[in-house]
């Protein structure tokens, strides 16, 4: 196991996407388990899921700052791919550590709405390299995706797989910000850190996410569509697993170290975070309607025959997601292992209570 490196006691470290599913469940964390720590959270907000739940997750993150005044909180409501910002806030609260998970995320919506894509996978991650090579920074972290693996067919999936062939421009987006992470690092030194998330899911997490968008339609009793006649299978990484990955690793940035040609080599690292446990999508949909019943989020007697569906695969989907998170393991000492009905009866709990069911 790799020996942290980094105290994150009394850092100041910018958390990007900060209103996030992942963003807001990272800095509750660390506020909660870092002493003195200064975080300032960045996040556009915008409306590509309903924008009450970014507005709750904040809440909720003011009022636990506001119970820890030991650690500095603050929130800038703003674009990554707004340079001049970027720059102000690296010049003016100086973060040792940054944190990058704002994207524009979704593969479905990357097919019909592909400019936001370029403009904050893009554009709005050069613009935190950028920064991280004109100040100091001890470790940049930063969000890449499962889809980068598109339909390779070895499974489990490993880092150590080649990743040249994406399926949707979500994908590319994510494989792009590897490399251009990996060019900066070898450039400029700057340690560097990607992950590569699998299907994450829980409390107040995102509304396009099957388990979540399932639930609001059974609750209206609409029609649910399963994908690949229900054939898919998917790694489900509940995100206090997630968040606990991303503290260790962030205790942990590749060293700088040069070469036998006296040159620095990449301190660069990639990591799979999943819960290596694929569940198929019909059995996933029976455990997310048990714990929805278990929850009185639904009726008993609700008829869930009459309302499935099974179509066939969407462009850009593939058919398998599987974490060989073995690299992981080794490094932090961390293995995701949450089952996956644990994770959806806390998710049944909190939305039985947020929409007062």
């Amino acid at each position: 196991m790799l020996t942290p490196n980094i105290n994150l006691e009394s850092k100041t470290i910018l958390v990007t996407g900060a209103a996030g599913f992942i963003g807001a469940n990272l800095v509750t964390a660390l506020l909660n388990t870092v002493k003195d720590i200064k975080l300032v959270g960045l996040d556009n907000i915008n409306d590509y899921y309903d924008v009450s739940i970014k507005e709750y997750r904040l809440s909720e993150i003011r009022k636990l700052a506001a119970a820890k005044p030991d650690c500095t909180w603050t929130f800038i409501k703003g674009n990554l791919a707004d340079k001049a910002l970027i720059e102000k806030i690296f010049t003016e609260s100086k973060p040792e550590m940054v944190v990058n998970l704002a994207a524009q995320a979704g593969v479905r919506y990357s097919i019909t709405n592909p400019d936001v894509y370029v403009e904050s996978n893009l554009v709005g991650f050069y613009n935190i390299l950028e920064a991280c090579r004109n100040h100091p920074v001890e470790h940049l972290v930063y969000a890449s995706s499962s889809s980068v693996y598109g339909s390779n067919k070895k499974v489990p999936y490993s880092t150590d797989d080649k990743v040249d062939n994406p399926v949707s421009l979500y994908a590319a987006t994510k494989k792009s910000n590897e490399l251009l992470a990996h060019a900066y690092s070898k450039l400029y030194n700057i340690p560097s850190t990607g992950l590569r998330f699998f299907t994450v899911y829980g409390p107040a997490g995102r509304p396009d996410m099957a388990y979540f968008s399932f639930t609001n339609k059974l609750l209206k009793g609409e029609t649910i569509q399963i994908f690949n006649f229900g054939n898919c299978k998917r790694d489900f990484t509940y995100v206090d697993d997630i968040v606990e990955g991303i503290k260790r690793v962030m205790e942990r940035a590749p060293e700088k170290k040069n070469g036998d040609d006296g040159l620095p080599l990449p301190p660069y690292r990639i990591y799979n975070i999943g819960n290596s446990t694929p569940e198929n999508l019909l059995d996933f949909v029976t455990v997310l309607q048990e714990e929805l019943i278990r929850a009185d989020v639904l009726p008993s007697d609700y008829d869930f025959e009459s309302h499935k569906k099974l179509v066939p695969m969407q462009p850009g989907d593939v058919p398998v997601t599987y974490a060989d998170t073995s690299a992981l393991e080794q490094d932090t000492g961390f293995k995701p292992n949450t089952p996956l009905r644990t994770g959806l009866c806390k998710f049944a709990e909190w939305y039985k209570k947020f929409y007062n069911i």
